[in-house]
């Protein structure tokens, strides 16, 4: 029987390798590209003996995604980054677990009910007697391995409805983004094609001028995927995209899988709070904010998990009525030049209000707690425990 231990091998030396050295991390600078370049030596040295043959898609879909956790961070994020390229760069495809629209759904959340609805049938979605034709759109698509029960997806949703004029509509893409990592960022643009596919029916009844895609992390380089496969398609451009701290492992210039860009919708906005760590570092979009900065970690936070999710807490606070002026930034070369008043022109927010017509790159400060907003009443987040609650 053939060996089947290429790809296996290169894994198991990736987390075999990050448990030799964790005990040496701990409090020391890393040089994490010296440490990923590393990996990458004992990546292709594994397969020198001939073996050609890896493991089936079955195989690596029960690898438990556990797996990759307990490791330092930086190591983690590193190493894994650079397992990505090399992988992607074999030009691999065989293997990679095929994303299925019969498993994704559209749920509508509204706020005593979630109504799920298959992908394929969006007609279903336009005539649930809870959906509003009249009302805009948000669709929202959250990150790696989540599942659709994170507190984040119910907070956004608790927000917009809120407002009181959306429908808020979670896409659930199931295991497609719960396998192993680079399996599923490999997978983006097809899943993105199967969402755009189901979005041109979708649009065929709700403007599509109504629409708005949101993606965190992982999930803003799919709806950045859903906005390129849908102009394809339609010969249109969805109206708005915005990216909350787009995932920076995988994502490389010049490599099978493409990032969120500018060129994805009319306007794409972006939101850095883990840049060059868990989120990418380069500018993507129309316009981009860096919160604090260029740097890894938001104040109030230790590690760059809860940077990396600050995104999505600082779009949901600006989302409630009366905080659209809570996060007010302005475009500069640098957070030195912005902390010094060296910037000109006009401030412009960050979130729910960002100005269509926004450009280049702009910085703001915030709070260590919420409301995060430097600009934010006293009273900013007493909305979220009663508006967009069910009553009943």
């Amino acid at each position: 029987m053939k060996l089947r231990l290429k790809l296996n091998t290169c894994i198991r030396v990736i987390l075999i390798g990050m448990c030799a050295m964790t005990p040496n991390i701990w409090g020391q600078s890393v040089d994490y590209n010296s440490l990923g370049q590393s990996a990458a030596s004992m990546i292709q040295g594994s397969g020198s003996q001939g073996s050609k043959t890896i493991p089936t898609p079955n195989q690596l879909f029960s690898m438990p995604m556990q797996y990759l956790f307990g490791f330092p961070e930086q190591v983690m994020f590193g190493v894994l980054n650079k397992a990505c390229s090399l992988i992607l760069a074999s030009n691999i495809k065989n293997v990679f677990i095929t994303p299925k629209a019969e498993k994704m759904y559209y749920q509508l959340r509204t706020p005593c009910k979630s109504i799920n609805v298959p992908l394929q049938q969006p007609e279903e979605l336009v005539n649930l007697p809870e959906f509003d034709v009249d009302k805009k759109v948000i669709m929202f698509l959250s990150g790696w391995a989540t599942k659709g029960n994170e507190s984040h997806i119910q907070e956004l949703a608790n927000a917009y409805n809120c407002r009181g004029d959306y429908n808020f509509v979670y896409l659930n893409v199931a295991d497609t983004i719960e396998t192993l990592y680079i399996w599923s960022s490999y997978n983006t643009a097809e899943i993105g094609n199967l969402v755009a596919d189901s979005l041109r029916k979708f649009t065929e009844t709700v403007p599509v001028e109504n629409i708005h895609l949101i993606g965190l992390s992982f999930g803003a380089h799919v709806v950045g995927a859903v906005g390129r496969k849908y102009k394809e398609l339609t010969g249109q451009s969805l109206p708005r995209i915005t990216g909350l701290d787009p995932a920076n492992p995988c994502f490389n210039k010049g490599q099978a899988v493409s990032s969120l860009s500018r060129d994805d919708a009319a306007f794409v906005d972006i939101i850095h709070t883990n840049p060059g760590a868990l989120g990418k570092a380069d500018s993507l979009g129309h316009v981009d904010f860096y919160v604090g900065g260029k740097g890894a970690i938001q104040p109030g936070c230790l590690q760059f998990s809860c940077s990396h999710l600050r995104s999505v807490d600082y779009y949901i606070e600006s989302v409630y009525p009366g905080n659209e002026g809570n996060f007010m930034a302005k475009r500069c070369d640098s957070m030195q030049s912005f902390n010094g008043g060296l910037c000109d022109g006009p401030d412009h927010p960050m979130g729910y209000s960002t100005p269509l017509d926004a450009e280049g790159d702009h910085y703001l400060n915030v709070n260590l707690q919420r409301p995060y907003g430097i600009n934010a009443p006293a009273n900013a987040m007493d909305h979220s425990s009663h508006c967009g609650l069910c009553s009943s």
